[in-house]
């Protein structure tokens, strides 16, 4: 048993250390969340270097401020989660942009016990792309798989299906209400925001030019 235990493990090591080193260079082709989707997939891959960068000063903003100097981990963001964790009611996450898309590429979204077991890879995951991967790339790919809408992933199928254009061309506004969507993009409405969505929005639009200019993107563009 204990042999078997051991094989197992080194072999989830060699696949797990490979498929990060693949997707180092190679666009991930699907995702368990993609492949669980019923609304189908719509997809369409996109360089980072055709994504405006009010998209990524957005995501920053909205989702992980501290994106080019953590390790993969926010402690502050973590501890205060669990601390308004511990007054009960709707669970809130401090997940990191670095976690959030080593849980997107390899793992999946989860409830229940399967959800403590998927948190634990995360970390084994989230500690491989920071080390194998630049900021750059990261970024690229949590753009390109993250979930955009019902059935739509990755922020240029988001742009088209909201805007009718590409993310290359996406204004601080737009980009803003499609940030402000991600954590619920099957409920929250990119399109005509109202209420927190909306709110939510224009206080993401507000902060863009704070990230710009003070360099809290700048390891994407360094």
């Amino acid at each position: 048993m204990l042999r078997i235990i051991a094989k197992v493990i080194v072999w989830f090591l060699v696949i797990s250390l490979g498929l990060t080193l693949l997707f180092r260079f190679v666009p991930p082709p699907v995702t368990v969340t993609m492949l669980a989707d019923a609304n189908g997939i719509t997809k369409d891959w996109t360089p980072l270097s055709r994504i405006d960068r009010n998209m990524v000063a957005a995501v920053i903003a909205a989702e992980d401020g501290k994106f080019c100097t953590h390790e993969g981990f926010d402690t502050e963001a973590i501890e205060q989660a669990m601390a308004r964790n511990a007054q009960g009611g709707r669970i809130r996450g401090g997940s990191t942009i670095s976690q959030q898309t080593a849980k997107n590429v390899f793992l999946w979204q989860g409830e229940g016990w399967s959800r403590y077991l998927r948190k634990g890879l995360e970390v084994w995951f989230t500690f491989l792309i920071e080390t194998l991967w630049d900021k750059r790339r990261i970024i690229e790919v949590y753009l390109n798989v993250a979930e955009t809408g019902i059935g739509t992933y990755g922020v240029e199928a988001g742009a088209q299906r909201y805007y009718g254009k590409s993310a290359a061309r996406l204004s601080p506004n737009e980009a803003a209400r499609m940030a402000a969507a991600l954590p619920s993009p099957k409920k929250r409405s990119v399109k005509n925001p109202s209420g927190f969505t909306r709110r939510y929005g224009n206080t993401i639009a507000a902060r863009l030019g704070v990230v710009k200019r003070n360099g809290y993107d700048a390891c994407v563009y360094e």
